[in-house]
């Protein structure tokens, strides 16, 4: 009976989705089965639909993230990490410097609580904060929807950004046809994101159902074992799981939390926005790493959806992957202590 219920709201929620996915394709609009199921699940949101998220099917389909970025791991890409690391040494200076724009915002301009708006101004994982954030006595709903907000408004300028500043190509394949890609070479990325979730999952590393399968299909890129990337319908699958599970965040909004915490979640994207440009632009004057991998690397959307703007774009996937780990595990490291010293 209780599975009957889940089963329900998540037809629907799929469905809604699927209406996206068309829409923007009709209306030849950027990302289609990303920005599709997003914006028409958040319309149906709004709305009062009863709607909720895919589960653990969802995270699976994560997993082809982590396969795509683990697959560009080669031997030339191992030689160049070391190349990466002045880069890599900004990521702490820039979690810091958001943590100290966004937490006055949120503390004096929108009045939440001290350790709801320190957990809303850290630039790391949803589920990760929302873990510490309940654990130190935030406000979760709040907690959901600034984040949520924050990756909604970043997701869905930054394709406008890509296509003005490098005329990237979002209504391209994002790979080869999965009719040219062998059998055997989809069995070895469907093993790699599953085994590769799993043993993550076990050994407790953030980031599981990305940082996983990454670590795994790169040991068996670099051995010879895979040899191409997924093909263009898995992206797209999972883009479309990605897009539907943040726009069904906000099922249940009220007029009241419309106002006042999205506001906050938007308020609170334009500062980090604002941020990360300052960081980008610093990393591409010094000729640190190209100007479209910084973008995709410093830019605080969500870890899985700037994954899936660097496949499109054809960035660096190895560069911006691990900027968004660096930040992420900051963040985890750290809030714990900081919250303390805070209080």
């Amino acid at each position: 009976m209780i599975a009957n219920l889940q089963l329900r709201p998540r037809l629907v929620t799929a469905g809604i989705a699927v209406i996206g996915v068309l829409l923007f394709w009709w209306l030849h609009l950027p990302l289609p089965f990303l920005l599709g199921p997003m914006f028409m699940c958040l319309v149906f949101a709004l709305g009062g639909a009863r709607m909720l998220g895919m589960g653990h099917l969802g995270m699976a389909f994560r997993t082809i993230l982590g396969v795509a970025a683990g697959a560009s791991i080669t031997p030339d890409v191992v030689t160049a990490l070391p190349e990466m690391a002045l880069s890599l040494m900004l990521v702490p200076v820039f979690v810091v410097c958001v943590a100290l724009a966004s937490f006055p915002l949120m503390r004096r301009v929108f009045k939440f609580d001290k350790v709801t708006s320190y957990y809303c101004a850290m630039p790391g994982g949803l589920q990760d904060l929302m873990v510490f954030g309940e654990a130190a006595g935030a406000n979760l709903r709040a907690l959901s929807l600034v984040h949520a907000t924050r990756v909604l408004l970043i997701v869905s300028v930054a394709p406008f950004v890509l296509d003005m500043l490098w005329q990237v190509d979002l209504l391209s394949r994002p790979g080869s046809d999965a009719s040219d890609t062998p059998i055997g070479q989809l069995a070895w990325m469907v093993f790699a994101g599953l085994a590769g979730w799993g043993i993550a999952t076990r050994l407790k590393i953030l980031g599981a159902s990305i940082i996983g399968p990454m670590l795994l299909t790169a040991g068996l890129s670099l051995s010879g074992v895979i040899t191409q990337r997924p093909p263009a319908e898995m992206i797209w699958a999972c883009q479309f799981f990605i897009g539907m599970a943040v726009g069904a965040k906000y099922v249940g909004v009220t007029w009241v939390e419309l106002r006042q915490v999205v506001l906050a979640g938007v308020a609170n994207g334009v500062v980090l926005a604002l941020m990360s440009t300052f960081f980008i632009l610093g990393v591409s004057a010094l000729a640190i790493a190209p100007a479209l991998d910084a973008f995709l690397a410093f830019l605080p959307g969500g870890q899985g959806e700037m994954v899936v703007l660097a496949i499109i774009a054809g960035a660096d996937l190895t560069y911006v992957v691990l900027h968004h780990v660096l930040r992420i595990a900051l963040v985890v490291m750290l809030a714990p202590v900081l919250l303390s010293r805070l209080k």
